[in-house]
């Protein structure tokens, strides 16, 4: 919930006085996300339609914001600093479609009197907001309370972050807000303390026989392309075709090979794409075929759009 709040404050930052400021360039990212939810979805629809592994649908559509951004981090100036700020955005919008589609479709039951409190409290720090409070901590200890309820309410806790970092104040000025307070505060902790305990929480796999069998299978096909192909085309084709209908431009000083090496990279799908299965099946053994077709999605979708981007980045150069 802390590194999503940190990512949250970037986008805001962004969409006040950045990349995402403008209709057109803030368009992008979330049609490009819808396009990077709905394409994945519908491969793997195709390869286990009739199958008992046809609930695992929404496996593919998600994209692990926290290692995607690691490895576009990594390119430094190979590519723009706008595409790194797409790749966020779009995550997050990708994210937040997927908690929704967990709310809808696979979460058994949402407490609404904890969703109630919760809203609640979010009002309360909208309000804050309008009324120009500009004291932190006006805002983080509400802050953690909406946590506590969002999180028993049966809905995904992470959004709590991004919702709290989107009341946090901020302007399009050269003085510090406390927006930027709290994003220099939280960016050495989340970078040297949060990532890697949650990186090595979340690479807890077991594996057992049978595994690589399973690739072959139609959870396992259905998984790895749908994350690596069906990310790469869905983003591509959605940003495409709302460039082409002048709704959104591309991130400044990207083109679209640059925009094709995101959608590589978005098949990163790690952390809730292995929630989505847990939440899929009750057999052991699919959750484990589940867990490491994600895997070796994620590591080729990683590694391809890791070198590809990099390819871009030095022939550019050159």
């Amino acid at each position: 919930a802390i590194f999503f709040l940190l990512v949250g404050l970037e986008i805001k930052r962004e969409l006040i006085e950045g990349e995402l400021s403008t209709l057109k360039k803030a368009s992008l990212p979330v049609l490009a996300a819808l396009g990077g939810m709905a394409i994945p979805a519908l491969t793997f629809f195709f390869f286990n339609k009739g199958e008992t592994t046809a609930s695992g649908w929404g496996i593919p559509m998600a994209t692990d914001i926290a290692f995607a951004l690691a490895i576009i981090a990594m390119l430094g100036k190979s590519v723009p600093s706008s595409l790194k700020i797409f790749l966020a955005a779009l995550a997050i919008a990708d994210d937040l479609g997927a908690i929704l589609v967990i709310a809808i479709f696979y979460t058994e039951q949402i407490h609404w009197n904890y969703l109630v409190i919760g809203s609640g409290i979010f009002a309360l720090l909208l309000a804050l907001n309008y009324f120009k409070v500009k004291s932190l901590w006006f805002y983080l200890i509400p802050g953690v309370l909406l946590w506590y309820f969002v999180h028993h309410s049966g809905i995904h806790a992470t959004i709590a972050g991004v919702l709290l970092a989107f009341t946090i104040p901020t302007n399009d000025t050269a003085i510090e807000s406390p927006l930027e307070k709290l994003e220099h505060f939280l960016t050495v902790p989340v970078n040297f303390l949060i990532m890697p305990i949650f990186s090595f929480a979340n690479t807890n796999i077991t594996f057992e026989k049978g595994m690589m069998e399973g690739l072959n299978s139609p959870l396992g096909f259905g998984i790895i392309v749908g994350l690596f192909f069906g990310k790469t085309i869905g983003i591509t084709l959605f940003s495409w075709f709302a460039v082409q209908i002048k709704l959104a431009k591309l991130p400044s000083g990207a083109n679209w090979q640059h925009v094709i090496g995101v959608g590589m990279l978005a098949g990163i799908g790690f952390t809730m794409s292995i929630f989505i299965s847990l939440l899929s099946f009750s057999d052991p053994f699919h959750i484990t075929e589940a867990k490491f077709a994600i895997l070796c999605a994620s590591v080729i979708s990683g590694l391809i759009g890791f070198v590809y981007l990099k390819w871009i980045g030095n022939r550019k150069i050159g």
